[in-house]
């Protein structure tokens, strides 16, 4: 397969690629909610498909005192496809300040300490589902109402679920959090991950079953991949609603390797083992290579990180074509992410395949005109090198 850099491809070629189109996202934690921020601007139909194995922090403690399902990357998603304004994504992004009891400990007394660290908007869709009886779906579509969102989010499973790590050493971690906060707990070699399983077998969200196969663009990732990106093809008969959707399927690799997860890993390691797990190959792989500051270098490398060596010939031997461009950027909380814009030319940058410059300057001019259900100024202000998303 052909290996490119997405800056090759000039002009708008790549908006023809995503008008109209419908889009899917399949993740969790932070990693999709910057693209899902981005593509919420464009005439295209956008969709999240969420983990449920998050198994901390506010999650946990709903999951503990309610008996419902983790909230937290729901909420993210959400919030990324808002269209309501600044104030509706503060109120579902505010968190209680953690405070601690004399007597009886961190988040246990009565008062200001029983909402504790708790996030505003889990406790808003702990509520909605209260009121819909219990039902998460509901509840989800009552919240997007609420915000206003340009798309739609998906639980990929109604079940509570457990993810378990099984390590080299045949040791097994069994919770989301556990797995994905060792390496920052024990900074020297860690016995690599083996495999990961889920405790229970729980059956698709079919919302989110029927949500994937209708899709036009799957993209998978970006984000953690054992705990963020895993978990929802462990889930029975989503890797196969994947495999079966006629959609192109896109794999976002990582940036940065994680320690206690990804350690040693290169770009083909990721790629062979979502393959694995996945059951088939994707379609199209993107990669990062570019600079990071050497600050940032610094930051990472006290913590076991490295950036993510984009090892082209083996990830193109893996059969996916390969889109390599400079995407990283750094946020306001100092760490290192996916430029949205530069990432979404990427994803939908065209095959090199001849084309009508015209015909393509037309239809770019007649989505610009009248937006196609688009934020007004969208296009107008699409160019290279725009900064990273909300």
């Amino acid at each position: 397969m052909a290996v490119r850099p997405a800056g090759a491809v000039g002009g708008n070629d790549w908006l023809l690629r995503l008008a109209g189109r419908r889009v899917v996202t399949i993740g969790g934690g932070t990693g999709p909610f910057a693209l899902l921020s981005r593509l919420k601007r464009y005439p295209c139909t956008v969709s999240a498909i969420v983990s449920m194995a998050d198994s901390g922090g506010s999650s946990r403690r709903l999951m503990d005192e309610f008996g419902q399902l983790p909230m937290g990357d729901l909420r993210q998603a959400l919030v990324a496809l808002s269209r309501k304004g600044v104030l509706w994504r503060e109120i579902f992004g505010f968190r209680f300040p953690l405070q601690t009891d004399a007597v009886t400990g961190p988040g246990t007394a009565s008062g200001a300490a029983h909402v504790s660290g708790h996030s505003l908007g889990n406790l808003i869709l702990s509520a909605l589902q209260g009121i819909n009886d219990g039902d998460l779906l509901r509840a989800i579509q009552d919240a997007q109402e609420l915000l206003d969102t340009a798309g739609n989010v998906f639980p990929v499973t109604l079940s509570r679920v457990t993810l378990c790590a099984e390590l080299d050493d045949g040791t097994v971690i069994c919770g989301e959090t556990e797995i994905d906060t060792r390496g920052r707990h024990h900074l020297g070699p860690l016995p690599p991950i083996r495999r990961v399983f889920l405790s229970e077998r729980p059956e698709p969200c079919p919302d989110a079953q029927r949500t994937i196969r209708r899709a036009d663009v799957i993209v998978i990732g970006p984000g953690d991949l054992y705990t963020s990106i895993l978990p929802n093809l462990l889930v029975e008969g989503i890797a196969s609603s994947v495999n079966q959707a006629e959609a192109e399927k896109v794999y976002v690799c990582n940036l940065m390797i994680k320690h206690g997860e990804t350690d040693g890993f290169r770009a083909s390691d990721f790629v062979r083992e979502l393959h694995r797990y996945l059951g088939g190959p994707v379609d199209r792989v993107i990669l990062h290579r570019g600079p990071i500051p050497a600050p940032m270098l610094e930051h990472y490398a006290a913590g076991q990180q490295r950036p993510v060596e984009p090892d082209i010939p083996a990830v193109r031997a893996l059969g996916p074509e390969v889109v390599v461009a400079d995407l990283a950027s750094v946020g306001g909380d100092h760490l290192v992410r996916h430029d949205a814009e530069r990432l979404i030319r990427a994803i939908f940058s065209p095959r090199p395949l001849p084309s009508s410059p015209s015909a393509s300057a037309r239809l770019v001019g007649a989505l610009a005109s009248d937006g196609a259900g688009a934020r007004p100024g969208t296009f107008g202000s699409i160019r290279d090198g725009a900064q990273a998303a909300d």
